[in-house]
């Protein structure tokens, strides 16, 4: 394994890595002190902010969520299964290495064809052999997919087209079995953000990262899956940020800033009027068009 940390195995849209500085900056007293032993994360996605926290902290124990029942299965396969996803990986990765352009584009459709034809045949809930080949899959799409992006239609299909890489790193065995090590104290959930409730006490700490509320029409920002992510839940949100506050817990939470296309937007200024807010630099780093992946703010709720 070397010396691999522990950080996100997919590539994923709206990813934190580059504001980790700023948040832990701020995080509470009681966590430097050691004195939050439970961490909850209720969005996941790609994990860069609890591969962070669960190294740079001690927790007994970590509760992840997300709504995205192929990123669930991935994490429970590289905390359970992450040897046998590394055979696969290594397999799909010299065999696509192996071929010339029009051979990879090809061979990337046959797979991705592929895992949408299976999935009906999937149980999310329940584990199954398939769900190891179903992993591999999935970060072999994601690895040598355009830009990285994850996306699905209507349908609930992977419809990512192939993207033209010399020579993608399709499997990174150290991270995965670092990242496998940090999901041994995590207990991972498929469900609904306000599912972690009863997780959540005055023993917790923990970090919201909704799907950010788009700052134009032709942000990606909610096409994650094929839920949306509108304003009433955001709202839904906002309330439920307000029932964890009442259980005493610490909590940390981030979004888009409606302000750097509209200064006179105060959508998330009403909805966390109660707490804290700042606002910090961050860059766009996915976006169909190249000429807008500049620095933008965004912004950052504590309740203490």
């Amino acid at each position: 394994m070397g010396n691999s940390p522990a950080k996100p195995f997919l590539k994923w849209a709206g990813g934190k890595t580059q504001l980790l500085e700023e948040f832990t900056k701020r995080i509470p007293d009681k966590l430097k002190r050691g004195e939050l032993p439970i961490f909850i994360e209720p969005f996941v996605g790609g994990g860069a902010v609890f591969f962070h926290f669960n190294t740079q902290f001690t927790f007994d124990e970590c509760h992840i969520f997300d709504i995205n029942e192929e990123l669930v299965l991935a994490y429970n396969v590289v905390k359970n299964n992450v040897d046998e996803l590394i055979e696969l990986l290594q397999g799909l990765e010299k065999d696509f290495l192996s071929k010339d352009e029009t051979e990879r584009k090809l061979f990337y459709y046959q797979i991705r064809d592929e895992f949408n034809r299976r999935k009906s045949a999937i149980h999310f809930h329940s584990f199954q052999r398939e769900w190891i080949e179903r992993t591999s899959q999935l970060i072999f799409l994601n690895r040598t997919c355009f830009n990285g992006l994850y996306r699905v239609n209507s349908q609930g299909e992977f419809n990512v087209p192939f993207g033209r890489y010399k020579k993608p790193k399709i499997l990174n065995d150290g991270i995965l079995k670092a990242d496998s090590e940090k999901l041994q104290n995590t207990e991972i959930h498929l469900g609904d953000f306000a599912e972690s409730y009863r997780y959540i006490s005055d023993h917790s700490f923990v970090y919201f990262d909704p799907p950010y509320r788009p700052l134009n029409g032709t942000s990606f920002f909610t096409q994650y899956s094929r839920n949306g992510f509108s304003d009433l839940e955001q709202k839904r949100l906002a309330a439920f940020f307000e029932r964890c506050d009442a259980k005493q817990a610490k909590l940390m939470l981030s979004n888009s800033d409606p302000k750097n296309v509209d200064p006179g937007d105060d959508f998330f200024d009403v909805l966390y009027a109660k707490y804290h807010i700042t606002r910090v630099p961050a860059k766009r780093m996915i976006n169909c068009d190249g000429t807008k992946r500049g620095e933008i703010k965004e912004i950052i709720v504590t309740n203490y």
